[in-house]
């Protein structure tokens, strides 16, 4: 059995979570972990030792090598081959006061102001939601997404919004690309039984089935009031068998599995 990943300790969510190159982007997003974004936020833009990273993010020195190899790596990639840079998941924890020796001098809001030790806290019960989007409304299609919409929301608020494209994925790949923008549930119309599975095996929660506009399924799924089929399931692609639906359309899905 594979040893557990040692969450890594964080002061903060990073201010901006996305970067998209001027012009035209080549290839899928590069995702830099939290963790990861915090050994480049302390070692190149603070200047810490690598010991001193690991002391405040609780690892060893090691790990923290493998974890600024990597970001590194990545951002390397996003700036030479004009990737789109996403920051999102990792293994890691947000600072709960335990640190204050080590990072309380750097929870900063982007006026520089430093935030009070409580304030590390923030960010423990975010969670992430994802809506397959077309022009507003929930595309129908899981499989042909060519959009998703992420609400982050705290403490039942929805605090961020951002629509993020998936760059010619499809299929099984798409609960991969959920997975690694930290998704966390998914919203959407019409999925197949491969896709269901994927998402499953990611620990994505699923809710199929649902039609019309992408806020206001959002909003009645935060107040518990969201209409869904949980056995929604697209079985007839690639046969010319239009005789299942998927969400509140009235054609078939056709394709391949979604």
């Amino acid at each position: 059995m594979a040893r557990p990943h040692r969450c890594r300790r964080i002061c903060s969510r990073p201010s901006y979570d996305s970067f998209v190159p001027e012009g035209i982007s080549c290839g899928s997003p590069v995702v830099l972990t939290l963790d990861e974004y915090e050994a480049v936020r302390l070692i190149d833009l603070e200047g810490r030792t690598h010991e001193q990273c690991a002391k405040q993010m609780d690892v060893s020195r090691t790990t923290v090598t493998e974890i600024y190899e990597s970001a590194r790596n990545k951002i390397a990639e996003s700036l030479v081959n004009g990737r789109p840079l996403f920051i999102s998941g990792g293994h890691y924890r947000i600072c709960d006061g335990s640190a204050v020796r080590y990072c309380q001098k750097n929870c900063r809001r982007a006026d520089g102001a430093v935030f009070h030790q409580a304030a590390c806290r923030k960010g423990e019960e975010e969670v992430r939601i994802a809506v397959t989007y077309e022009n507003g409304t929930i595309f129908q299609h899981f499989g042909r997404t060519e959009q998703f919409k992420l609400y982050d929301v705290s403490d039942g608020q929805i605090i961020k919004e951002q629509v993020a494209g998936t760059n010619g994925n499809g299929h099984g790949a798409l609960a991969g690309f959920l997975k690694d923008m930290g998704v966390d549930t998914l919203i959407c119309g019409g999925i197949g039984g491969g896709a269901k599975m994927a998402l499953a095996e990611a620990g994505i929660e699923l809710y199929g089935g649902v039609s019309g506009e992408a806020d206001v399924a959002v909003k009645e799924y935060l107040a518990g009031e969201l209409s869904y089929n949980p056995v929604i399931e697209c079985s007839h692609h690639g046969h010319g068998n239009h005789e299942g639906k998927c969400g509140a359309e009235k054609q078939g899905c056709g394709g391949n599995q979604e």
